[in-house]
């Protein structure tokens, strides 16, 4: 699983920091120029914390002998700004007491070694929900396809709401199942899946595609009788009650995932940042800068009652090397500114569209 909401707000006020190549490339992954990063990862993380259910919290960590900048850490909007002792273990501890209390004990852990560092950035995202209606516990056996031959936990719910919200959608991973799970505040989850054997990105993107409008969703309402998507057969029976009736039977899951920035640093605009220089005399203009790790752990549980899930990313900065000789540095301006196979989820926040967490269930919880 993943999300952006942890990411941008970092690479944000990165970009506001840095300097050179390492602040343009950040700028084009970001997409905004650097001055304007910082207001709008403010207003981004304000906008979760709004959202009944969410939190939303950035932290930075300095060592002793690393002048920050005064204004850079104004950008940032008042956060928690803690001292590495220099000891691995204090400091540990610390990160990660910091990281339970934002996620609420979802991400017990920093998912960075502070080994070194100079500068520890970090950000929590946490998300939580109750169903408006919640679902039944059971157990199933598949039959076949990747979970064949071993129990599950089985969740299910119908209703006649439900029948509005599910849908079947084409997409560049052929034909998928979306139903939209609502949650009693403001942020339901989205349940996507997939033809057998479509690529886990694919089926994640058909997903953000739904949400932001631009894949065209048919409703069941819409579908004659008969299979008429992924795991979705509709049928015509007598009921006592003249309302059409929704069932979902899905697998509860708990999943748990690590994410390496710097595998694919270029993606996210580290590439130069990375590497040994002197990339961002808009943090600190006494200490050579240079982003040594960027890591991302999140998790997320789909139960009988609701939807809760954590993220926490962080990136730590080791000393770089001086670049510039003294009478060549440059003063900067910083600007304020029956799913039964894998399938993929998105907690969206209802009112804005805001994806808060996504990922690809690929084992689901046991019975």
């Amino acid at each position: 699983m993943w999300t952006a909401l942890g990411v941008w707000p970092l690479l944000a006020m990165l970009a506001a920091g840095a300097n050179g190549p390492a602040r343009a490339e950040l700028e084009r992954a970001l997409g905004v120029p650097a001055e304007q990063a910082p207001a709008a990862a403010r207003e981004l993380l304000a906008q979760v914390r709004a959202v009944p259910g969410c939190a939303a919290a950035l932290g930075l960590w300095t060592a002793d002998g690393v002048a920050v900048e005064p204004g850079w850490v104004a950008e940032l909007g008042a956060p928690l700004w803690g001292r590495l002792s220099g000891d691995p273990a204090k400091d540990r501890a610390v990160l990660d007491r910091w990281a339970r209390e934002w996620t609420g004990g979802l991400v017990p852990r920093m998912p960075v070694d502070p080994a070194g560092a100079l500068l520890v950035l970090a950000s929590a995202v946490a998300v939580r929900t109750r169903w408006l209606r919640p679902f039944q516990e059971g157990r199933f056996q598949v039959l076949e396809g990747p979970w064949a031959g071993r129990d599950f936990a089985q969740l299910s719910v119908s209703g006649p709401e439900l029948f509005e919200r599910i849908a079947v959608a084409e997409s560049p991973a052929g034909r998928v199942t979306e139903v939209q799970v609502a949650g009693t505040g403001e942020v339901d989850v989205h349940l996507v899946l997939g033809e057998p054997g479509a690529a886990p990105g694919a089926v994640v993107a058909a997903g953000f595609a739904l949400v932001a409008g631009a894949a065209r969703r048919t409703p069941v309402s819409a579908l004659p009788d008969g299979v008429q998507g992924p795991g979705l057969q509709l049928s015509t029976v007598d009921s006592p009650v003249p309302q059409h009736l929704g069932a979902l039977n899905t697998a509860a899951f708990r999943v748990q995932s690590e994410h390496d920035l710097l595998a694919t640093a270029p993606l996210f605009g580290l590439g130069t940042a990375a590497q040994d220089g002197d990339h961002f005399r808009g943090i600190s203009r006494s200490t050579p800068l240079k982003v040594a790790r960027a890591q991302q752990a999140a998790t997320a549980e789909f139960s009988a009652q609701g939807f809760e899930a954590g993220a926490v990313t962080a990136v730590v900065m080791a000393p770089g090397s001086a670049m510039f000789a003294p009478q060549q540095r440059y003063r900067i301006r910083v600007a304020a500114a029956r799913f039964d196979r894998p399938f993929a989820f998105l907690a969206l926040h209802r009112p804005t569209g805001l994806v808060l967490m996504a990922g690809w269930v690929a084992e689901p919880s046991r019975a």
